[in-house]
């Protein structure tokens, strides 16, 4: 068995030993990737940068943990402009994990030095209003009355005590709408609901399998842009300078992308310079 033959019968255990370690030694490394901002993703940044500050945003965390290494990151991203920004933010989740989600992400952001010093309050600046059984249903029952879609708070407390809330009565006092979407419901809900019917200004972060079927809506003007996966993740951490997971974990894919890529170009070498002698 010559040497081409040999690669031939490598067993695959040995490539994806070797996928694992290239996804792992990164990191230990701190080095830079560059990752180019597409059109899509500057679109939803440009957006909001010229929202003026105390406008009311919205995030609907439509996702669970199974979801959460590609959009945790799009949600702490997006919190950490708003906030810096000096945006309203109002949380919740269209799933019954998405507003745990939420809360999370708050958590991490509010490590923040600079959003410490801001001394941001819970029901004057954000607020999380947890999460309501109804899927699309619920998208259409906030579009005549909030209050009536989200009675209570994550923690029970009643939407109408909130000072955040007390002039929020539908749609038409929400500057912009992120959904962070794993699936359904999710951004098609939201755009078919939310857009066309209340004319919601909305942008969609998606897992990379799911970014495809919704990313039509972009070019309709239905969605004012779109985060992609964790490459749009890292799009938008690279647009804001608010650097986080997503650009870490781009190193892990650039490297693991690397072997695979030279296992192929090499599996496909060898099985030409074998070819002929198989025949014979």
């Amino acid at each position: 068995m010559n040497f081409w033959q040999r690669l031939l019968a490598v067993d695959r255990r040995v490539i994806f030993a070797l996928v694992a370690v290239a996804i792992v030694i990164p990191f230990f490394m701190n080095f830079a990737v560059k990752v180019g901002v597409t059109p899509q993703v500057q679109a939803v940044y440009d957006y909001i940068e010229k929202l003026p500050p105390g406008s009311l945003v919205m995030i609907s965390c439509d996702y669970d943990p199974p979801s959460a290494p590609e959009l945790q990151p799009m949600t702490e991203t997006m919190l950490k402009h708003f906030f810096l920004k000096d945006l309203k933010v109002i949380m919740l989740g269209l799933w019954p994990q998405g507003s745990v989600q939420a809360n999370i992400a708050l958590a991490k952001v509010m490590e923040d030095t600079v959003l410490r010093a801001k001394n941001l309050k819970y029901g004057v600046d954000y607020v999380n209003l947890g999460f309501t059984a109804g899927n699309e249903f619920v998208i259409i029952r906030m579009g005549t009355d909030m209050h009536a879609a989200f009675p209570v708070d994550f923690n029970g407390k009643k939407t109408s005590e909130l000072p955040l809330m007390q002039n929020v009565r539908n749609f038409d006092n929400i500057a912009f709408v992120f959904n962070v979407s794993a699936g359904y419901p999710g951004t098609y809900e939201w755009v078919i609901f939310g857009v066309d019917r209340y004319r919601v200004k909305l942008a969609a972060g998606n897992t990379a399998v799911q970014a495809p079927l919704v990313s039509p809506y972009v070019q309709t003007g239905q969605l004012i842009g779109l985060l992609g996966g964790m490459r749009g993740a890292a799009e938008y951490e690279e647009v804001s300078h608010y650097y986080g997971k997503a650009t870490g974990f781009m190193r892990s894919q650039t490297f693991s992308h690397a072997v695979v890529i030279f296992f192929i170009i090499v599996g496909n070498l060898a099985y030409f310079m074998t070819r002929g002698k198989r025949k014979s």
